[in-house]
C-alpha cells in the first residue's frame, strides 16, 4: 500500500490539478499535449487518500469544460444530459485507482497489478462516457449497441494509450522519487 506524508499528497493534489487546468479544453498554449483528465482522475485515486478530492477533480473538470465553450454556449455539442455520465465514468477511473493503491507494492511485480487494473479501470470509462454521449446527448437518430461497440473499438485504444503514457510518466517520477529517497537515506546513516 503507497503511504504518503499530507505534504505529498498536497503536492501531487496541486500537481494534478494543474495538469488538469493546462491540457483540458483548449484556453492554454499547451493545447497540443493530449487531455491528462483520465490520469488524473486515476492517479488521484492511487496516490491521494481523502475522498472529497473525487468530487473538487470533478468541479474543476465541468468548470473547465463549460468555460472552454462559455456561458452562453452551455447548449454546445458535448453539453447535454449525458455529460453526467462523466461522474461514474471518471469514478471507474478513480475507483480503479484506489484499488490499485490497496494492492500496490514496492515490488516490480506491481506493474503486473497496475496495467490491467489500469486498462480495466479506463475500459468502464469508456462504456460510461462514450455510451453515454451515444445513448444520451440525442446526437444520433437512432444509436444501437452494436454503434456503440464500433465507438468503444475506435475511441478506447485512444483513450487508453493517453492514460498509459500519462501514468507511465507518473510510474518514471514515483521510482525516481523513491530511489533518490533510498539513496539520501543510506547517505545520512553514513554520515
Amino acid at each position: 500500500m503507497l503511504n504518503l506524508s499530507r505534504s505529498t499528497q498536497l503536492y501531487i493534489g496541486v500537481a494534478l490539478v494543474a495538469l488538469m487546468a493546462m491540457t483540458r479544453g483548449s484556453h492554454f498554449p499547451l493545447q497540443n499535449l493530449p487531455s491528462a483528465s483520465w490520469a488524473v482522475f486515476f492517479l488521484a485515486g492511487v496516490l491521494l487518500r481523502p475522498k472529497w478530492v473525487f468530487p473538487l477533480l470533478f468541479a474543476e473538470a465541468t468548470l473547465i469544460d463549460v468555460a472552454s465553450v462559455g456561458w452562453i454556449n452551455a447548449g454546445h455539442h458535448c453539453m447535454s444530459v449525458a455529460y453526467w455520465m462523466l461522474i461514474p465514468a471518471y469514478g471507474a477511473l478513480w475507483f480503479g485507482g484506489r484499488l490499485y493503491a490497496g494492492w500496490h507494492r514496492e515490488t516490480a511485480g506491481s506493474l503486473a497489478i497496475l496495467v490491467p487494473v489500469m486498462a480495466l479501470s479506463a475500459l468502464v470509462c469508456q462504456l460510461f462516457s462514450s455510451g453515454g454521449f451515444y445513448f444520451l446527448s440525442g446526437r444520433y437518430d437512432a444509436p444501437t449497441l452494436m454503434g456503440m461497440v464500433e465507438r468503444i473499438a475506435h475511441y478506447y485504444p485512444q483513450y487508453l494509450s493517453t492514460l498509459a503514457l500519462y501514468v507511465g510518466i507518473a510510474v518514471v517520477l514515483y521510482i525516481g522519487a523513491r530511489s533518490a529517497q533510498t539513496l539520501l537515506g543510506k547517505q545520512s546513516h553514513q554520515a
